[in-house]
């Protein structure tokens, strides 16, 4: 490995770092920051429509949450594939073995249940039922864009690695003509 190629790769290993520290502390933060919007939204009685402002703010942190994820696996299948990084490769054929704790890198759990906390306040100030289905309208996309975030960031791996040999081949094939 070249001098290059070495320093490439510790600051991809440092990003990759980086990004997961910031991941967890984004989601910290960004839940701070809900809750305290929606105990002050259920303490001053505001109207239902006041609820899409924690909301907002959640959707934004899962989503703050959701790019570092993705672009941390996205440089760890890049170092496996064109750096032959064992840690990578280990991690993933490692995968999840039977019984062993379960660790959700996205939250999804948290993020689900504080939608359902998020939802509570509407449910008391008897909405209007036009009221009720815009605002758990905007509960349930929320919702189900954090099941489709899961699913997705599920098979993430296997796609960005067939990519990256896709794109490791073609790049072989160009060095050869």
């Amino acid at each position: 490995m070249s001098a290059c190629e070495q320093e490439r790769y510790r600051a991809l290993r440092a990003t990759i770092r980086e990004r997961g520290t910031a991941r967890v502390w984004i989601f910290v933060i960004g839940v701070c920051v809900w809750a305290s919007l929606t105990v002050a939204t259920a303490a001053l009685q505001a109207p239902p429509i006041a609820t899409l402002l924690p909301l907002l703010v959640l959707a934004t942190t899962f989503e703050a949450v959701y790019a570092l994820h993705v672009g941390v696996e996205r440089i760890g299948r890049y170092l496996e594939v064109f750096f032959d990084d064992s840690w990578e490769s280990a991690a993933m054929a490692f995968g999840r073995p039977a019984g062993a704790a379960a660790v959700d890198a996205l939250f999804t759990a948290v993020f689900a249940l504080a939608a359902l906390i998020n939802f509570t306040p509407v449910l008391v100030s008897q909405p209007a039922p036009q009221e009720l289905i815009f605002i758990g309208g905007a509960h349930a996309l929320f919702v189900v864009r954090i099941v489709f975030a899961k699913v997705m960031a599920s098979k993430q791996r296997t796609i960005d690695r067939a990519r990256f040999l896709e794109l490791k081949q073609d790049r072989g094939a160009a060095e050869r003509f």
